[in-house]
């Protein structure tokens, strides 16, 4: 195997990268196991959370482009995952709402993403993976901000 230059490896933005690219293989490998994505779960745990909402709302909660927003309820509804109705108030917005079967998809989805995170972080004990989760969320948070 080729060796990674040392000024590379030291680097946490560096490997940050690195473990991204091999984090959203996992992902992407575990949610297709179940004909899902990555967009199929920030969709159904959103509005399992917060419950009905807009495709905007959606897109804006879930960092999502409308377009891939639009795509992936369309795909969620023609499985039934969720349904799609006219607002009320205004006609020219759509409302989402997670089904039953949308809601047991979640749930698949949830242990898929358990099994991944366990493997990615296999060689970490409890303690280390709790530590690593805050100080990402440190990061985040912060960085959030702008």
């Amino acid at each position: 195997m080729e060796k990674t230059p040392a000024r590379l490896t030291t680097k946490p933005s560096w490997l940050l990268n690195q473990l991204a690219v091999h984090a959203h293989r996992l992902a992407s490998d575990g949610f297709g196991e179940l004909g899902a994505r990555g967009y199929h779960y920030r969709i159904l745990a959103a509005l399992d959370e917060f419950g009905v909402a807009s495709q905007a709302e959606l897109g804006r909660r879930c960092n999502m482009d409308r377009s891939d927003v639009v795509a992936a309820i369309n795909e969620l509804a023609g499985q039934g995952f969720v349904e799609r109705t006219p607002d009320p108030e205004d006609r020219r917005r759509n409302l989402v709402t997670l089904t039953k079967a949308g809601d047991r998809q979640l749930r698949r989805l949830d242990r898929a993403l358990d099994r991944t995170q366990d493997h990615l972080l296999e060689p970490l004990s409890a303690e280390d993976r709790q530590d690593l989760t805050r100080l990402l969320t440190r990061l985040f948070l912060h960085h959030q901000r702008g």
